[in-house]
């Protein structure tokens, strides 16, 4: 499947694209741990917000685009369990994540029935942080939420693998080829790809892997995406670009 041949090679690239954009609502009364935590969190993703309590919490939640909370479940005034409980009354499937000093039974077991995305004991390794928020981002992905917008109200579902413009009821057509070229462009949108990398991407013959085939293809595809879409740096390679 084309889905499976991309995301096996790129998953975690891909992933962390994702979380890139996304904006965490951060919880922590311990003040070293909560800045080391932001800290490292703001080189990850889009935006932190980060608190000593749950007090402005629900604030921000409501006025901002907050798309996870990490939160300690031993805070002063009301406890990380309570204020996910809180929440989860106006948004039941948040994605969350629990952090806490202690393994004791009764905070497990009230945080398995609470369907966190994870539960982390502190002191918090960044692995197992970084793992953790990858399974965040594969939840966006798999529940179709990763939807690229293009120029001229061109949309891009990326798990679905759907063209479409203004709304899904306006479909694009695309060819398995122009899925391939689309995918590889999207999740390397930071650097120029070069035609051999694509080319090995899309063809597994070198036999049709020409340039004239390439060139054909990305013709074809601008057309759908937007002529400006894919930039071409002559003797570098191309580079995927929503803006134009």
């Amino acid at each position: 499947m084309i889905t499976n041949k991309l995301h096996n090679i790129n998953n975690n690239i891909l992933l962390d694209k994702i979380l890139k954009d996304i904006n965490i609502l951060y919880i922590e009364d311990e003040l070293n741990i909560r800045m080391n935590i932001s800290k490292t969190l703001k080189l990850i993703v889009n935006n932190v917000f980060d608190l000593p309590d749950t007090v402005h919490a629900l604030d921000i939640l409501n006025n901002n685009k907050i798309d996870l909370i990490i939160c300690d479940i031993n805070l002063p005034k009301q406890n990380g369990i309570d204020f996910i409980k809180i929440v989860r009354e106006k948004f039941p499937k948040f994605p969350t994540i629990l952090l806490s000093a202690s393994t004791d039974k009764k905070y497990l077991l009230e945080a398995t029935r609470l369907k966190l995305i994870d539960y982390l004991v502190k002191p918090i390794d960044f692995v197992v942080l970084q793992n953790a928020l990858h399974k965040v981002a594969l939840e966006i992905l798999e529940e179709g939420k990763y939807v690229l917008k293009f120029k001229d109200d061109i949309f891009y579902n990326y798990i679905e693998k759907k063209l479409y413009k203004h709304n899904i009821e306006n479909a694009i057509p695309l060819t398995s080829n122009e899925i391939l070229l689309l995918d590889f462009l999207i999740i390397h949108d930071q650097r120029l790809i070069s035609q051999e990398e694509i080319k090995a991407t899309i063809w597994e013959d070198e036999e049709y892997a020409t340039d004239s085939a390439l060139k054909n293809l990305i013709s074809k595809l601008r057309k759908k995406i937007g002529k400006n879409s894919i930039i071409n740096t002559s003797g570098f390679g191309y580079k995927i670009d929503y803006n134009n």
